[in-house]
């Protein structure tokens, strides 16, 4: 019998790593995707393989912006996979007149027909076996809506929908499909502002500071695991109170 591995898009990013040692450290088998992050993901591969000598992790490189970038990380996958979770993405802030189409069509290709591709071929043995999960990490903004986010905030509600759609689809087999739906959270993506704009965001939130990756992993590895099987169609907030 194969052991089948869970899929963590974007991890060698901040919430794709925290979010690897947690399903790690729960006894999961992990594909490990990156794109330009080729040495965080081999030294997280190394670091894990490390501190859990008994399970496999393996890098797999895909440009999932890219309308090759599904088949390309379909075919670097030597093995099963039981889980996936969806954790792509960057900011985008401008005016919305100001965005050029060639960024719209990237952000489209990564957010919604990259994992859409993607689960049409990885969902068909979790049908068979009548197991499996999907937790996509969303965005507050796909909730609420940004201004000079607004091609965040489209690609991201896409994505809530999609949760939606499928979580019904997929619910007579077994597998459910929720979404993380992150505030403001510490990672390099809040490169973008300066820190009068964070210390302004930071006033906002109710609990009056950033998240943290580690906060991220946490529910998700809740959403990937056995007690969580009840849950689907979910997009949960986990913001501070923030836009509550």
């Amino acid at each position: 019998m194969h052991v089948g591995r869970t899929l963590i898009t974007g991890a060698s990013g901040a919430i794709g790593r925290a979010t690897a040692k947690k399903l790690a450290a729960a006894g999961k088998s992990l594909f490990l995707h990156y794109n330009k992050g080729e040495e965080a993901a081999f030294r997280l591969a190394a670091e894990l393989a490390e501190n859990h000598p008994d399970q496999i992790f393996s890098c797999v490189r895909a440009d999932l912006a890219k309308e090759s970038g599904p088949d390309e990380l379909l075919a670097r996958l030597d093995g099963p996979v039981d889980a996936v979770v969806y954790n792509c993405g960057k900011s985008q802030v401008g005016l919305f007149q100001d965005v050029a189409s060639e960024t719209v069509k990237e952000f489209v290709q990564l957010q919604l027909v990259s994992p859409f591709r993607l689960l049409q071929q990885l969902i068909r043995p979790m049908i068979r076996g009548q197991r499996g999960n999907i937790v996509f990490v969303s965005s507050i903004w796909g909730l609420t809506g940004a201004s000079t986010e607004v091609l965040y905030s489209m690609v991201k509600g896409g994505q809530n929908t999609l949760v939606k759609a499928l979580a019904k689809e997929l619910a007579p087999s077994g597998i459910p499909v929720n979404a993380v739906a992150p505030g403001a959270v510490d990672t390099p993506m809040m490169n973008d502002f300066n820190k009068e704009d964070i210390d302004l965001i930071k006033e906002a939130i109710p609990m009056g500071r950033l998240g943290r990756p580690e906060e991220i992993a946490a529910l998700i590895a809740f959403l990937i695991g056995s007690d969580a099987a009840y849950i689907s169609g979910q997009i949960i907030s986990v913001n501070g109170a923030w836009y509550c």
